[in-house]
């Protein structure tokens, strides 16, 4: 049995190490070269707003850290190959992942054969942005506003679809809850991404669409097609005309996506709050608001329990929705 003395001491001896870390910005990564790389791996390709927002992290961590920060690309499966890549990473604090709500929040219900387990392969960091979905209508429906699109569904209930950038994400369970409200099932179509939607939907292949709000304003604005709805409590600074769904009466549409920074299993607890203190610091600077907001996104940047409450939040609100819904894939 160890002596209370000896206890209180060896708590001390870590308690001042932790505090080294934190402080020195750089003590809690792995003792290396200044000038081999820290990575950020994201499962997004590049050109992407994830991969915009990790080269933007990236470069503000490089004078955090006094290291290069690289970004990694291991794109597809909706981030779920990045997750793959971030298991086998080392778990010093040198390589961290940027991921989307999905990976900890809905995926665990709609995959038969995840390969990962969310409790125990990833670390929370910190959440680092949150953003809108919106619902877009193209060339055929011709429809001006939701209600405009409401008639037409119910007009021609056959018709009525949604594309989405991939199965098993939000955008496909919101079109579930809007069907539902409007007494219109609709049917998804699944993409590669959102590049195709915006093709398909310019071109009458599909109704309607829901994307995350950034991906569909830049056509929005061309006049190319109509974002009829927001998901967010608030209109979006990008399309302040358009309103929101609780403002057409559709409060259970409402609800953010976002994105965090997270570890691999065994990352040192120092390392893990030593990311999260330049997390902290990155998203209060004024010219990362700016570039994130002109993104659509919206910066957050808080302490790690943050991110583990929004994540359990997510949890309650989607698992009913997808359990209900009877959604499964391989």
């Amino acid at each position: 049995m160890s002596h209370p003395t000896t206890s209180l001491f060896a708590r001390r001896r870590t308690a001042l190490a932790v505090m080294g870390a934190l402080v020195s910005g750089v003590g809690a990564m792995p003792a290396v070269a200044q000038d081999t790389p820290a990575k950020i791996i994201v499962g997004f390709p590049a050109g992407g707003s994830f991969d915009a927002i990790a080269r933007l992290l990236a470069e503000k961590f490089k004078t955090e850290f006094n290291r290069p920060v690289v970004v990694e690309n291991k794109t597809g499966a909706g981030g779920r190959i990045a997750v793959d890549a971030l298991k086998a990473a080392p778990a010093d604090g040198s390589v961290m992942m940027l991921g989307p709500d999905a990976l900890s929040s809905l995926y665990p219900f709609t995959f038969k054969k995840l390969s990962y387990d969310p409790k125990k392969d990833i670390v929370p960091v910190g959440t680092v942005a949150e953003f809108a979905f919106a619902f877009a209508v193209g060339t055929d429906p011709k429809a001006n506003t939701w209600a405009d699109y409401v008639s037409w569904a119910k007009a021609n209930p056959q018709k009525a679809n949604y594309g989405i950038p991939a199965l098993g994400a939000p955008h496909h369970f919101y079109g579930m809850v809007l069907g539902d409200a409007m007494g219109v099932p609709m049917q998804n179509v699944p993409f590669q991404g959102s590049a195709p939607i915006a093709l398909a939907l310019m071109g009458g292949q599909i109704s309607s669409s829901i994307d995350v709000a950034s991906s569909l304003v830049e056509n929005h604005r061309a006049g190319k097609i109509k974002i009829l709805a927001v998901t967010s409590d608030k209109r979006i600074s990008q399309a302040p005309e358009v309103p929101t769904f609780a403002e057409l009466g559709y409060p259970k549409v409402t609800g953010m996506g976002f994105n965090a920074l997270y570890a691999p299993a065994g990352t040192p607890a120092a390392a893990i709050a030593t990311w999260n203190t330049a997390l902290v610091k990155v998203m209060g600077m004024a010219d990362v608001k700016e570039k994130l907001n002109i993104m659509g996104f919206i910066p957050v940047g808080k302490p790690t329990q943050e991110l583990i409450d929004r994540q359990n939040e997510s949890i309650k609100r989607w698992e009913p929705v997808i359990k209900a819904s009877g959604f499964t894939a391989d």
